[in-house]
C-alpha cells in the first residue's frame, strides 16, 4: 500500500531540505513504499532550486510540480491530490511546523475505519492574534456546520484514496476540506498532534485571510447543505429582508391611519420599501437556482444514493 505525501510550498526554501529528511526518516522506520510530492505555488525565492536539488538526490521518491504563478493553497492541493498515486494521502504544510513523526498516528486512525483524519494542534506555537482568530474561526465553523473539529484547517491530514476522488478544492476552500467530505458521507475524525514553532522563513498569514475564511464559510454552507435546494437558502435570507421591510411599512401605515402623521419624508419609508424589494429579488435568485438544477436533471435523492454507493 503506497503512501503519498502532498506538500504545497510557497517561499519556503529554507524548510525544504530539513522537512524532506524528516519525512524520509519516518518512512524508513515504517518500512513502506511512499512518494513525496512538492507543489511549488509560484515561489519567488530559491524554493524551486532547492526542490530541484532534493529531487536530484531522491529521484525515485520525490516529484516536484512547478506552478507558473501563485494560485493559492487550494489550487496546489487540487493539483497535488490529483497527481498522488498512493492508496493513502498525507498532506502537511511546508513551513516545518507540522511534525512528520505524527504520520504513523494518522495512519493508525485511518485503520480504525475513518476516511479522513485531521490533526488537532496541541500547544500551538503561533502568535496570540493567529491563535485567537483560529479559535474563533473553528468555533464558528463547528457552530454552523455538523463537523465537530477543534482545528478544521490543520495542514496535517490523512485521506483514503476513495475520499480524495470526491475532492477538488478551489479558491480558498482548502480550509473546509473536512466539511466538504463529511457532507458527502465520509467519516471524519481528529487526533491530537504535536505542533512546532516556525524556525525558518516567514509566515504567510495575514488579516485578510481571516476575513476570506468567513466568506468562504458561506460558500461551503451553500454547496454542502443547500446545493440541491438553493431556494431554501435564498428563501430564508429573502424572507428576513422582506419581513423587516414589511414590519417597517406596517408601522408607518399604522401611525398614518391612527394618528394622521405624515410619513412621506421619513427615511424608514424608503428603507422599508428597499428591504421588501431586496427580499423579493433574493427569493427570485433562489427560484432561478431551482430552475437551473431542474434543467440539469440533478435530483437530491439520486445524488445522495450515488454518493453512498460510490463510498461503499
Amino acid at each position: 500500500m503506497k503512501l503519498s505525501c502532498v506538500i504545497p510550498v510557497y517561499n519556503e526554501a529554507e524548510n525544504i531540505a530539513p522537512l524532506t529528511s524528516e519525512i524520509i526518516e519516518v518512512m524508513k522506520r515504517m518500512n513502506r513504499s511512499y512518494e513525496i510530492l512538492f507543489i511549488n505555488d509560484g515561489s519567488t525565492d530559491g524554493t524551486q532550486q532547492e526542490l530541484q536539488t532534493i529531487q536530484a538526490r531522491y529521484p525515485s521518491i520525490i516529484t516536484v510540480v512547478q506552478l507558473r504563478a501563485n494560485g493559492g493553497k487550494a489550487a496546489a492541493y487540487s493539483i497535488g491530490l490529483g497527481k498522488a498515486k498512493g492508496d493513502i494521502v498525507i498532506t502537511m504544510d511546508g513551513d516545518g511546523q507540522d511534525d512528520p513523526a505524527e504520520i504513523p498516528a494518522l495512519l493508525h486512525a485511518l485503520a480504525t475505519g475513518s476516511d479522513v483524519v485531521v490533526g488537532w494542534k496541541q500547544n500551538r506555537q503561533d502568535g496570540f492574534i493567529k491563535n485567537s482568530t483560529s479559535r474563533l474561526f473553528n468555533y464558528v465553523t463547528s457552530l454552523v456546520t455538523s463537523v465537530r473539529l477543534h482545528d478544521v484547517n490543520c495542514g496535517l491530514k490523512a485521506f483514503t484514496r476513495q475520499s480524495i476522488k470526491h475532492l477538488s478544492p478551489y479558491g480558498d476552500l482548502h480550509r473546509y476540506i473536512p466539511v466538504i467530505l463529511q457532507a458527502q458521507g465520509f467519516r471524519v475524525t481528529e487526533i491530537p498532534v504535536h505542533h512546532r514553532r516556525r524556525l525558518r522563513g516567514k509566515s504567510k498569514y495575514g488579516p485578510i485571510r481571516f476575513i476570506n475564511g468567513f466568506l468562504d464559510l458561506f460558500t461551503v454552507i451553500s454547496i454542502t447543505k443547500f446545493r440541491t435546494r438553493p431556494m431554501h437558502l435564498f428563501g430564508y435570507i429573502g424572507f428576513i429582508f422582506f419581513s423587516l421591510g414589511f414590519m417597517g411599512g406596517a408601522y408607518l401605515t399604522a401611525i398614518k391611519i391612527l394618528f394622521g402623521i405624515a410619513i412621506g419624508d421619513r427615511p424608514l419609508l424608503l428603507l422599508s420599501v428597499m428591504f421588501m424589494i431586496m427580499g423579493v429579488q433574493i427569493g427570485i435568485t433562489g427560484l432561478m437556482g431551482e430552475y437551473i438544477i431542474m434543467a440539469s436533471h440533478l435530483r437530491p435523492e439520486s445524488d445522495m444514493i450515488a454518493t453512498k454507493i460510490d463510498h461503499e
